[in-house]
């Protein structure tokens, strides 16, 4: 059950919203940002709060798989389930899209996807749409546990 106050979990468009200070980046780096905020902005999955946003995550499509990205829960939602809720939206919307396989990229969660039947994989096995994408190519080092899950 969500806490109260959060809506339910969508795919909606998010508005723009100003973050604070941006981080200094390389004109490549910050391309390799625009692509890969172009393939996910038609795919969020987001649940907002009455203080803010309360989780998001989003698709990038590479035909039938997909790269499951982006996956935040706000520090004081964590524990109540609403983290479980996002992956199965975003799961969801990817089916509906006729994605059959879903691949991540984390540094802070690879205890928790095991959880929801991911599968830990290499980069090597990643299908190659995936390995040139702006994600696997740009911000996740090589440290990044990688995840697939057939849906």
């Amino acid at each position: 059950m969500a806490p109260a106050g959060a809506r339910a979990l969508g795919a909606r468009a998010l508005g723009r919203s100003g973050t604070g200070a941006t981080p200094r980046r390389t004109a490549s780096s910050l391309s390799r940002l625009q692509r890969s905020l172009r393939l996910a902005w038609p795919t969020p999955v987001v649940a907002r709060a009455d203080d803010g946003l309360a989780v998001c995550a989003a698709i990038e499509p590479y035909g039938s798989i997909g790269l499951l990205r982006s996956i935040v829960v706000a520090v004081e939602l964590r524990g109540t389930g609403l983290g479980r809720e996002l992956v199965a939206a975003a799961e969801s919307l990817a089916v509906s899209r006729r994605i059959h396989e879903l691949y991540l990229l984390t540094e802070t969660a690879a205890a928790w996807f095991p959880r929801l039947d991911y599968e830990t994989t290499t980069q090597a096995s990643a299908p190659a749409a995936l390995a040139a994408s702006p994600e696997f190519t740009g911000p996740c080092p090589d440290s990044a546990a990688i995840f697939r899950k057939r849906l």
